[in-house]
C-alpha cells in the first residue's frame, strides 16, 4: 500500500470537508461533487506543498499489460 504523510492526510481531509460544505471548486471554477475529484485534488494540493505523496500513475499502465 502506498504511504502518505499525516500532514498529506489531513489536507485530504479538509478538502473533502470543503466539498461537503458545497465550498470546494475545480480549476473551471465549478463545483466539485464527486468525492474522487475532492480526494485528487486534496493530493494533488498536498504535491504542490512538497508533502509526502506517492508519484501519480498513468492509466496507460494496465492496458499495455493485457496485450
Amino acid at each position: 500500500m502506498a504511504k502518505y504523510s499525516k500532514k498529506a492526510q489531513e489536507k485530504v481531509a479538509e478538502v473533502l470537508h470543503e466539498m461537503k460544505e458545497g465550498k470546494l471548486k475545480s480549476s473551471s471554477g465549478r463545483k466539485v461533487t464527486n468525492p474522487k475529484q475532492a480526494i485528487a485534488i486534496g493530493l494533488s494540493e498536498a504535491r504542490e506543498e512538497g508533502l509526502k505523496v506517492p508519484k501519480k500513475t498513468s492509466g496507460t499502465k494496465k492496458k499495455a499489460m493485457k496485450k
